[in-house]
């Protein structure tokens, strides 16, 4: 049985692609956004995996992560927020998924996340930035 579930795990691995998504952060920005990897599997919508570090030494309630969808020609299709991700201790990082459901990706397509927004612990007030701008400039669109 052991086997036979890591000969699956091996094949479900080697039939997932990769690709690298483009981060995005404001200057000001109490998380940054690591490594983050779209991973795709023939079938299913594609999952973007990310690693979000607190930069500051306060812990965090929640935060927000936004990802943009750019079509090959550079024009933005889908623009997609997580749900609130909880609890990110200072200093510490996290690691998290959202699912690409909010529209076709295909594979000539570039794809942007950035954090748009946090809350510290015991806090009414939210940190928030605007990431289109920044999405739009990192996806340059090209000529017909």
């Amino acid at each position: 049985m052991i086997l036979l579930s890591a000969a699956m795990a091996g094949l479900l691995a080697a039939a997932a692609a990769e690709m690298p998504a483009v981060v995005v952060q404001a200057a000001d920005s109490p998380v940054k956004i690591g490594r983050a990897t779209v991973l795709t599997v023939a079938g299913d919508p594609p999952v973007l995996l990310y690693a979000a570090t607190n930069q500051t030494d306060d812990e965090l309630e929640q935060f927000t992560v936004m990802v943009f969808i750019f079509d090959a020609k550079g024009m933005l299709k889908t623009r997609q927020v997580a749900p609130g991700r909880r609890t990110l201790e200072a200093r510490s990082t996290k690691y998290s998924t959202i699912v690409l459901d909010g529209g076709p990706v295909d594979p000539a397509d570039s794809i942007v996340i950035g954090v748009n927004q946090a809350q510290r612990v015991n806090s009414d007030a939210w940190w928030r930035a605007d990431l289109q701008p920044a999405a739009e400039a990192a996806v340059p669109r090209k000529k017909p």
